[in-house]
């Protein structure tokens, strides 16, 4: 059993008058404490970001505080441990200093002085949580830049919900079309959680027969049905401690759905054939392509299984709303396709951006990757471009006249441009192929700057 994240003093003596006497002074002071007479076991109860200091006797039967001390520290070495040694003691004192004690007490000592040293030590192991906690946001929202590319809002936004999402136990239903990352997002969830040590299973429901979906999921035990001759551990149970990943929900049979709902209600799975209840400590992440609430008004998924996975939705924009993350993702999937097959990475040419920028890539990311893929090995880049696939938000809005569509065209093409130079108005002049103080009349026309995509030109415009 862990120990309580209430609980802010340890205190460990063998001595138990000792004991008594300074776990009331530092009760009377409104910490709480929890009193031990040995240190043996101790370290495997506290978690490495729980917010407390440890005090502790040095000389005690069997593990003592240096022991304690190097055992602690072996697991958070940022871990404040207090020691306390008796008179003329001193040498044991340095010993313990120097394997990296926070504070040591000399016996016999004021009760002022215990307080001070324990409060400072709160106070220290909060600072240490806290700079703890940036870092860790920091490298998650770099993580998720690097795993989910691109900088259009629609994407900044997903990555601002997965973020606030993934440190909660809150269940997860993901709504994207065929290509557009569903899994993606769905291990980011997992990765960035603190379930991050525990097993991701993922399992897609559209691929599993519907003879065996049940076995798959649930597990079964022997004898259940026909040839079910030894127990077999189910996915659901499988996936303890972490997250199970079920994409293409949509497709389960409704009797099944019944057990899901169930298993998302109380957490408990049983294997077929089997009475046992068998508690589950997972979070589910649920994927579906299809309209789950139209589907539910047709019949073809429970409405109430609906309503429970609805809690916290995350939509994935399909690439055609991203606009120019299209440009920055076939870059980025070209160039690790260049690494990966020792090829020299290739610069797409402003008409192959402009052909880029026109497709309406109905197979999403997983369309543009294999499309990446053919560049990097200096393959053609041919893309179906027909008027009917144009992206409303490149080609302009329906009934809109030529000239207009064109300028619509123009500035996308600029816009997708500026993310990528860098703040360089020589490289996106050069990108462009046109003059600078034409590029500088065009920018004036259509409203944009190097400000407009967050980037702080390293140039003059002039």
């Amino acid at each position: 059993m862990k120990i309580d994240h209430q609980t802010q003093v340890v205190l460990i003596d063998d001595d138990p008058h000792l004991r008594q006497a300074l776990s009331q002074t530092l009760d009377l002071a409104g910490l709480k404490i929890l009193p031990l007479a040995e240190a043996q076991g101790l370290a495997a109860q506290i978690e490495r970001d729980w917010p407390g200091v440890i005090v502790s006797d040095i000389r005690m039967p069997g593990m003592d505080g240096l022991e304690l001390l190097k055992e602690l520290h072996e697991q958070d070495p940022e871990l404040p441990v207090l020691l306390i040694t008796g008179h003329g003691d001193v040498p044991l004192a340095v010993q313990a200093m120097r394997a990296g004690a926070y504070d040591f007490l000399e016996k016999p000592f004021a009760s002022d002085a215990l307080l001070d040293s324990v409060r400072r030590a709160l106070a220290w192991r909060r600072l240490v949580l806290d700079n703890r906690s940036l870092r860790l946001a920091l490298s998650d929202r770099q993580e998720l830049s690097a795993r989910l590319v691109g900088h259009s809002p629609l994407m900044l936004r997903l990555r601002e919900q997965i973020g606030a999402l993934a440190a909660t136990r809150a269940d997860v239903l993901i709504l994207g079309e065929t290509g557009a990352g569903k899994e993606v997002v769905a291990r980011a969830l997992h990765d960035l959680s603190n379930r991050r040590n525990g097993p991701f299973v993922a399992i897609n429901a559209g691929a599993l027969a519907e003879s065996v979906v049940e076995s798959e999921l649930f597990g079964h035990e022997p004898g259940a049905f026909t040839g079910a001759q030894k127990r077999r551990i189910g996915k659901f149970e499988f996936a303890n401690g972490g997250t199970l990943f079920l994409d293409e929900i949509e497709s389960m049979s409704l009797d099944v759905q019944v057990k899901l709902l169930r298993l998302l209600q109380e957490r408990v799975v049983e294997r077929l054939g089997g009475n046992q209840q068998i508690p589950l400590d997972i979070r589910v992440i649920a994927a579906t392509k299809e309209d789950l609430r139209q589907a539910a008004d047709q019949g073809r998924f429970r409405a109430d299984l609906y309503y429970r996975l609805n809690v916290a939705p995350l939509r994935i924009p399909p690439l055609r709303e991203r606009g120019e993350d299209a440009l920055m993702l076939f870059q980025h999937f070209a160039d690790e396709a260049s690494a990966r097959h020792g090829l020299p990475p290739h610069t797409l040419q402003p008409a192959q951006r402009g052909l880029l920028l026109r497709h309406a890539w109905p197979g999403n990311v997983r369309e543009l990757q294999n499309a990446a893929e053919r560049f990097a090995l200096g393959l053609e880049l041919a893309l179906d471009n027909t008027p009917e696939h144009l992206d409303a938000s490149i080609a302009g809005h329906p009934g809109s006249s030529l000239s207009e569509q064109v300028e619509h065209f123009e500035k996308s093409l600029i816009a997708a441009e500026l993310a990528r130079a860098h703040g360089s108005l020589r490289s996106l002049a050069e990108a462009l192929g046109i003059p600078r103080k034409t590029l500088h009349d065009k920018l004036r026309k259509h409203g944009l700057s190097f400000d407009s995509v967050g980037s702080a030109a390293s140039d003059e415009l002039e």
